[in-house]
C-alpha cells in the first residue's frame, strides 16, 4: 500500500458520510470479513509506550445486551446494532503489565528481554509517579479513546455505521459483564452496524466550526 491508495477526496467523502447513528437496522449484520478488519483496527491501535492498557469486550449475547439498555439511558443502539463493543481500561496498570508487554516485544521482535531493561525502567518510572500528580486510570482511558478513534475511522472507510456512547452507567456495565473480577473497567461504548433509511440524522448537515476557527498554523 502506498500514499495514493486512497485519494484524499475519497477519505474526505467518507468522513462526511459518517455520523453518530441513532437508528440501526437490526436485520443487517456486519459480514465476518469486514468485522475482522474492524477487530484488527482495535488490536493495531497505538498507545503510549505501546503498553495497550485496555481490553475490548464484544457483547453478542442478546439477553445481556437487552439488560444493558436500561444502563444506556434507554438507547436502542445497544440492541439494534450489529455489534456492541465495550472499550475498557485495565485497572491500576503496573510493573507486571510492563513486564508482560516487554515479554511480548521480546517474542515478536526476537530481542532478549535483558536488552529491553532500559525501556522497562523508563516505563515503570513513568507509571510510578505519585498518585496525586498522575492518575493511571485516567491515563489509560486516554489510550482507550485513541483506539475508539481508530475503530470509528476504519468503520467509516468500510461504510460501517458507528455510534460512540458515553451516555451509559459504566459501573452497571461492569456489573452486568463481570469486568471488575477480570481487572477491567468500562470507559466508553461503541455500537457498529448499518443505519436505517428512516434515521433522520443521517442526512443532516454536520455542524462544525469553520476550519480557520479550530485550526491555527504557527509558522
Amino acid at each position: 500500500m502506498n500514499a495514493t491508495t486512497f485519494a484524499p477526496q475519497e477519505v474526505l467523502k467518507q468522513l462526511e458520510w459518517r455520523y453518530a447513528t441513532k437508528e440501526f437496522d437490526s436485520s443487517k449484520k456486519i459480514p465476518e470479513d469486514v468485522w475482522k478488519v474492524l477487530e484488527q483496527s482495535l488490536v493495531l491501535s497505538p498507545s503510549s509506550f505501546g503498553l495497550q492498557p485496555w481490553k475490548f469486550f464484544v457483547v453478542g449475547n442478546p439477553e445481556i445486551r437487552q439488560q444493558l439498555v436500561e444502563h444506556s439511558w434507554g438507547q436502542k443502539q445497544v440492541v439494534d446494532a450489529s455489534h456492541l463493543i465495550v472499550l475498557a481500561i485495565k485497572e491500576g496498570v503496573n510493573e507486571k503489565d510492563v513486564d508482560t508487554y516487554l515479554s511480548r516485544m521480546s517474542e515478536v521482535r526476537n530481542i532478549p528481554v535483558d536488552k529491553l531493561e532500559g525501556l522497562a525502567n523508563m516505563v515503570k518510572g513513568f507509571l510510578d509517579q505519585p498518585s496525586d500528580v498522575f492518575d493511571k486510570d485516567a491515563w489509560s482511558a486516554k489510550q482507550v479513546y485513541i483506539a475508539l478513534g481508530f475503530f470509528m475511522f476504519t468503520a467509516a472507510m468500510l461504510e460501517v455505521d458507528t455510534c460512540a456512547m458515553e451516555g451509559i452507567d459504566p459501573t452497571k456495565y461492569d456489573e452486568v459483564l463481570g469486568l471488575k473480577d477480570k481487572g477491567y473497567r468500562t470507559a466508553v461504548v461503541c455500537t457498529a452496524g448499518y443505519r436505517l433509511p428512516s434515521d433522520k440524522y443521517a442526512n443532516m448537515a454536520k455542524v462544525r466550526f469553520k476550519t480557520e476557527e479550530v485550526v491555527e498554523y504557527i509558522d
